[in-house]
């Protein structure tokens, strides 16, 4: 990888801003098992699944991480910075964007 691994592990720490416990009880939720985009045969959404990492992730700790690892919190990042530039107007707590977001780790609200 060509960017720094700390470089890495800091940015997926402000990208996910949800505790580890939030996230854990946010993924039991109907909501969170609702939104986001399942591909073709899948029973699981993109997001669940990559919200099921992040908590492995944080549960492992940085001494523990391998490539596969940084990739997928580089993906996080991506996914959490072009999400946050398309937020819509008005009230968003209900809304399946802010789902979405919630299910990478991050909520916009906090």
């Amino acid at each position: 990888m060509s960017e720094d691994r700390d470089e890495i592990a800091a940015e997926f720490h402000r990208a996910v801003n949800m505790t580890v416990k939030e996230l854990e009880h946010w993924l039991t939720t109907e909501e969170s098992k609702s939104a986001g985009q399942k591909a073709d045969g899948a029973s699981e959404s993109t997001g669940h699944e990559s919200g099921r990492r992040i908590v492995a992730l944080l549960h492992r700790g940085k001494s523990d991480w391998g490539d596969d690892d940084y990739a997928h919190m580089r993906k996080v990042i991506g996914y959490v910075h072009r999400h946050l530039a398309q937020r819509p107007s008005g009230d968003v707590r209900e809304t399946r964007w802010r789902y979405s977001l919630m299910n990478w780790g991050h909520d916009p609200l906090k």
